[in-house]
């Protein structure tokens, strides 16, 4: 009787499991990526509708991966930031903060999150300034403070930070030494922080560099 030598076939099938893998990690790269540059650079609510739905179902599937959910809160917020209409805004801030939930129940340890999430209470203070300033702002300084803790290194969570500490300080009058403080560590940490995750956010420096002129 011949005898049959399986090792070959092991290895065959060892390596078809592994192009599978790779492969599908791959599709799951690009169309993040895809989707990531529409959210970043679109500010068509259709556009940026269809890439947070893109992002929502990539979720579900992506069970261990929390990029998908916080990129969907990102397009979210970006649309947010371009409505005029209180409701509607506070609507699309609500399910920002839907998907910074997803997001935080897979990573709960995640920077990235936790400033993003402040982002959104900032974004809210804007509605009415008035009226939510002290509840948004305290909410917006904390999760900032959070995301600060987590990574210390995060250039958003500090660029973020520095926006509220100087609003706070040119509302009450005072000085905003601290403030450009924490922009001016932003600012360097925009330059050297390198994230090992190819998904990681990269935003952010532009509106840091913005605010630079108001500290010279």
């Amino acid at each position: 009787m011949k005898t049959i030598n399986f090792i070959p076939l092991i290895l065959a099938a060892i390596l078809l499991v592994t192009a599978a893998s790779a492969n599908a990690t791959d599709k799951y790269t690009e169309a993040m990526q895809k989707n990531i540059t529409i959210v970043y650079t679109s500010r068509s609510a259709t556009e940026l509708t269809n890439a947070v739905n893109v992002f929502e179902r990539i979720g579900e599937a992506e069970k261990t991966k929390w990029e998908p959910y916080y990129y969907a809160a990102f397009g979210y917020l970006m649309m947010a930031t371009s409505e005029q209409e209180p409701a509607k805004k506070d609507n699309l801030l609500d399910l920002s903060l839907k998907s910074l939930e997803k997001a935080k129940a897979v990573n709960p340890t995640e920077s990235e999150t936790a400033a993003l999430e402040g982002f959104v209470h900032m974004i809210r203070v804007s509605v009415d300034p008035a009226s939510r300033g002290q509840l948004y702002s305290g909410l917006a300084m904390k999760a900032f403070g959070k995301a600060i803790a987590l990574n210390p290194d995060n250039p958003r969570a500090l660029s973020l930070m520095a926006q509220m500490q100087y609003g706070t300080a040119q509302f009450f009058g005072t000085s905003t030494i601290e403030a450009c403080g924490t922009l001016s560590k932003a600012l360097d940490k925009f330059e050297t922080y390198k994230s090992a995750n190819a998904l990681a956010p990269q935003w952010g420096k532009s509106m840091a560099e913005a605010m630079k002129s108001k500290c010279n």
